[in-house]
């Protein structure tokens, strides 16, 4: 799910400091571990005192625990690369814009009853609301839209891979609206790689020979909208001081409001109701964008913003490998290349100056954890709400 966010930061509702993660492991603001400390001080604060002993009595439990976020990064990969079989799937018994509306409908439905359950509130300033109305239509209806109809024409591995290229766009877009995104070489080479990349995908030598052109498009225009709506919540939400929950509740209302307006206008009712398509559209929706929010949410409170972000890159791997086993779609040699190539330009994108100063232990504790993107936190974070400011975004 892609709630309204950049890079690496949003506001959040109040988390566990990053700087200590359940593990028992100090983190700085990029989720790297810092030494084992055996000193800490109680809620208000932690203090680094000396190494702790591997054989100490907590040791077992942190191995337990490191274990467990290793599992939820495992299911969330999981959750996130079978959205585009999920779309596929919902697009066999519903029209796209159906299967968006459900989409976002279960997703809003989830992080709602969480939001009940926390006793949290809706944001309640006007300005708020109608900044989040834009990021809603930005970075939910209008690609998850795109997707949908994409996927009546395209695979869904296509889909999958076209969606991994949301850094290249993102980055391209930075260095035109973010003054503060200053290239680099590195970066400036990565978006070359990742566009090559997507002309491998796409089959450039054979004239694109077996490709929709169209679905391509509109698949390419999704991932393309993600980071336009990521800079937009960055210059126009950084001050918000609502939760994470509370402002990605809200997001997704607005988009559930937004389709529930427009999809009667370009559809007629469903005939029958198949189980397979609805099943499809439920997990695509409570389990791909609202569960996987919760998901990446701890994650990224608990191991850091960056290795939470590592999640992206295996989302391809996952879509292409369910498109094959599960709806036998046909996978060309340049299919899994061109993703490889991709994915390498992605990185490379969002690599930092080594002279840039790495963030204060104390600074770590103000980071919003990564808000989940439709299909994998990319480039999507929580540093384009409020107190963060993570440099890049996806």
């Amino acid at each position: 799910m892609s709630t309204a966010s950049g890079t690496a930061d949003t506001a959040t509702s109040p988390a566990p400091p990053p700087d200590l993660t359940a593990t028992g492991t100090a983190t700085d603001i990029t989720g790297d571990a810092l030494p084992k400390t055996a000193a800490a001080t109680g809620a208000a604060g932690r203090t680094i005192g000396t190494p702790a002993s591997a054989d100490a009595p907590g040791a077992a439990p942190a191995r337990r625990r490191a274990f467990g976020w290793r599992f939820r990064f495992a299911v969330l990969v999981v959750v996130w690369g079978f959205s585009f079989l999920f779309v596929k799937v919902g697009n066999q018994g519903f029209a796209p814009l159906q299967v968006t509306l459900g989409r976002v409908g279960f997703g809003a439905a989830v992080l709602l009853a969480v939001l009940a359950a926390k006793r949290q509130r809706l944001p309640r300033s006007a300005r708020t609301w109608a900044h989040l109305t834009v990021a809603a239509f930005l970075l939910n209806a209008l690609p998850f839209s795109l997707f949908a109809y994409a996927e009546l024409t395209i695979p869904s591995t296509l889909a999958g891979i076209c969606n991994a290229t949301s850094p290249l766009w993102g980055m391209a877009l930075s260095l035109v609206a973010l003054s503060e995104d200053r290239p680099t070489r590195r970066r400036v080479a990565g978006l070359g790689v990742g566009f090559l990349g997507v002309l491998t995908v796409l089959g450039i030598w054979q004239g694109f020979t077996g490709t929709d052109p169209a679905g391509t498009a509109m698949a390419l225009g999704a991932a393309l909208s993600y980071p336009i709506g990521w800079i937009y919540v960055r210059r126009t939400l950084g001050g918000a001081r609502d939760s994470h929950l509370s402002m990605s509740s809200t997001q997704l209302l607005l988009a559930t409001l937004q389709l529930a307006v427009v999809t009667p206008l370009f559809t007629s009712a469903p005939a029958s109701y198949p189980l397979w398509p609805v099943l499809a559209v439920f997990a695509l929706g409570a389990l791909g964008t609202g569960i996987a929010f919760l998901l990446q949410y701890g994650l990224v409170a608990e191991i850091g913003p960056t290795t939470a972000q590592m999640v992206t890159y295996f989302i391809p791997v996952i879509a292409t490998a369910a498109g094959v086993a599960l709806l036998d779609e046909q996978l060309s040699w340049n299919t899994p290349v061109g993703a490889v190539i991709v994915l390498a330009g992605a990185a490379l994108t969002q690599t930092r100056p080594r002279s840039s100063p790495r963030p204060r232990i104390a600074d770590a504790r103000n980071a919003r954890p990564a808000v989940p993107g439709p299909d994998g936190p990319g480039s999507r974070s929580a540093d384009d709400y409020p107190a963060a400011r993570q440099p890049a975004a996806r």
